[in-house]
């Protein structure tokens, strides 16, 4: 595979898309691209490693890049082993952890407010408890790059929760939806 040095890379993204499968918070996806380029000439693209992203494991990567490789063809491109494709197409993936605090409280009883003129300040009991969790964000950023001349035209960001416990079936789904609402702007909508 072409190592592709000098093109911009996106540090720290995190990622591990193939276990995407917690449905409480949809995807975020986001895309910029350079809007002097015409999109329409790109036919073919060929697939490149991004200098400093982390390597993950060789099942992973054929999973995403298999998923990309079917959304560019429903866009019209096709893959090429060539040097001289239209587009460098990489990505970087990678898995954050963040902590969650969620706190429970256990009033009952009755609360204070205005009784026969006076202010009465109620009765009860109540408890709070909390537990930390900790939760998965996954990210996948693909960039695609202008073989001529060597330049970023198109970069796009998709992050969601994950769950790690996933089954391989259940994995490769979720990939497979984050990635088509990845690339769902692509091309970019031409303004008239």
């Amino acid at each position: 595979m072409k190592r592709i040095n000098g093109f911009q890379t996106m540090a720290g993204l995190f990622l591990m898309l193939c276990c995407w499968s917690t449905p409480a918070w949809a995807q975020d996806v986001r895309y910029n691209f350079d809007k002097g380029t015409d999109f329409s000439k790109f036919k073919t693209y060929k697939w490149v490693a991004l200098k400093d992203a982390p390597a993950l494991s060789e099942l992973v990567d054929k999973q995403i890049k298999s998923a990309i490789d079917a959304e560019l063809a429903k866009k019209g491109l096709v893959k090429s082993d060539s040097d001289s494709a239209d587009l460098y197409v990489g990505y970087q993936a990678a898995v954050a952890k963040e902590k969650e605090f969620t706190s429970y409280s256990s009033d009952w009883g009755y609360g204070g407010g205005w009784y026969r003129g006076g202010w009465y300040r109620g009765g009860g009991m109540s408890t709070t408890t909390g537990q930390t969790s900790t939760i998965y964000v996954g990210q996948l950023a693909l960039d695609m790059n202008a073989s001529s001349p060597k330049s970023l035209v198109w970069r796009g960001v998709v992050s969601k929760t994950i769950d790690p416990k996933a089954k391989p079936e259940k994995q490769e789904k979720n990939l497979a939806k984050a990635v088509a609402k990845l690339l769902k702007n692509y091309p970019p909508p031409v303004k008239k």
